[in-house]
């Protein structure tokens, strides 16, 4: 097979891309879109980070870029287009079947507030474990605003290596403009961001590589465990209160099954500082006894406390998540209000 077709490849990829951040790119807060944008920038044209962006660019681009994407909200998603072959955009298996001989690696899945995700990357490193597949993409070569740097999609976790690099980035400058004494800030402090910047991120996306891949293990386990009828709930209660909830206590789960017991174990203090300080909005709200218990950690130097509350935790997530699938066996969609009160009520 003639290398030719990697172009045509990332186009149709790159245009499944832009279709979904048309439809969805808009839904950020001012700041936070801005900052995502001029991210979006330096992958678009392979700047480093060290390297200093020119805001008139920046702004030239982003509006010839909202100028695209108004003329794609309407767009159907198109083919994935490998040699004269297409194939429906979300068939990640039959489309990897055809490009992991070839080195690289695709997925297209639903994400957060059901936004498709697609990206077509070099293949790192790929291997099976029972039960599930492990792939780490490396340089990206299509790829749409949001890009998350894991995700489980049929019996496959996937890593993205240059997007975890990117997302610690955006966290690193996020941080520096304060640089408050935070969880955060301890993790960054372990690697010396001051002295060499891009030595420094490359040290933190492969230590935190294993974090992440901790989470991605312990949702597979969470999924096998809470079962078909969970992804049926999710599906049913998507941009509803109850959706962000929902996904929170999988998470909890995943990680007082498998992530925080092994951060422990392994005794990396700028992961459990990075874990804790990258605690979304809801799971912070949900599990506030986590924030204590690593504050305690912290001036302590005793993990057990943490410990203790990763087998509690697992516990009362678990009661939590059964009682979310009972409401939902019963009321179907109309279970989404009786599942956020639920919620409000088991904060840990």
């Amino acid at each position: 097979m003639e290398k030719s077709w990697i172009a045509e490849l990332s186009s149709s990829v790159q245009m499944n891309c832009d279709i979904s951040d048309a439809r969805f790119g808009s839904e950020y807060g001012l700041c936070s879109y801005l900052i995502k944008m001029r991210e979006y920038f330096r992958w678009e044209r392979g700047l480093g980070y060290a390297c200093s962006i020119d805001h008139q660019a920046v702004g030239d681009w982003l509006s010839e870029r909202e100028q695209l994407w108004k003329g794609l909200e309407e767009r159907e998603f198109v083919p994935v287009s490998i040699a004269g072959e297409e194939f429906p955009p979300f068939a990640s298996k039959q489309i990897n079947a055809v490009l992991n001989p070839h080195g690289l690696v695709y997925s297209g899945g639903i994400g957060l507030f059901g936004k498709p995700h697609f990206f077509l990357a070099e293949l790192v490193h790929q291997v099976e474990y029972p039960g599930y597949s492990l792939v780490i993409a490396g340089r990206e070569l299509a790829r749409d605003l949001t890009s998350p740097p894991a995700m489980t999609q049929d019996g496959i976790i996937y890593l993205r290596r240059e997007s975890l690099r990117q997302m610690l980035w955006e966290k690193l400058e996020n941080w520096r403009w304060h640089k408050r004494d935070t969880p955060l800030g301890r993790a960054f402090a372990c690697y010396g961001f001051d002295q060499d910047l891009n030595a420094a991120l490359e040290r933190m996306t492969e230590d935190e590589l294993e974090q992440v891949l901790l989470h991605e293990q312990g949702e597979w386990l969470a999924g096998d465990w809470l079962g078909a009828g969970w992804n049926r709930m999710l599906a049913d209660l998507l941009h509803t209160p109850a959706e962000l909830a929902v996904r929170a206590v999988r998470d909890h789960i995943a990680d007082c099954w498998v992530t925080l017991p092994n951060m422990l174990e392994s005794q990396r203090l700028s992961s459990l500082h990075f874990f804790i300080g990258n605690l979304s909005a809801m799971r912070k709200t949900l599990f506030p006894g986590l924030r204590t218990a690593y504050d305690q950690w912290f001036e302590n130097a005793d993990s057990a406390v943490l410990t203790s509350l990763a087998i509690r935790g697992l516990e009362h997530w678990q009661t939590v998540a059964r009682t979310m699938l009972q409401l939902y066996a019963e009321q179907g969609k109309e279970a989404a209000a009786a599942i956020a009160k639920l919620v409000e009520k088991s904060s840990l």
